[in-house]
């Protein structure tokens, strides 16, 4: 997906969280719902923030951290499958674990 049409189109599987939006971050976007931040939009990948219990889910996926350059790497952001970013429900629910996470 070109453009701004990767995030349009990840804002429209999330449509269910309240109060979502996006704002620019490390050259990309930040993803918020009720203020809390909990997501990255980064050259066409989405990242969710992840805990060590729900890290496992992406590890075992085989999805990597969020690595803004070469040097820097945030390891409690991780890689969201493209499998569930097609699938709203899956999305929604692990934009939700990463929404707790948020919390902590």
């Amino acid at each position: 997906m070109k453009d701004g049409s990767f995030q349009d189109f990840v804002l429209d599987q999330l449509r269910e969280l309240g109060g979502l939006e996006s704002r620019a971050l490390f050259g990309g976007f930040g993803l918020y719902a009720g203020g809390k931040f909990f997501g990255i939009l980064f050259q066409g990948r989405l990242y969710f923030r992840t805990s060590e219990t729900t890290r496992a889910a992406y590890l075992g996926r085989g999805m990597e951290p969020f690595r803004p350059n070469a040097k820097q790497q945030l390891k409690s952001y991780y890689e969201v499958p493209a499998d569930v970013i097609e699938d709203a429900g899956a999305l929604s629910r692990w934009a939700n674990e990463a929404l707790l996470t948020s919390q902590c």
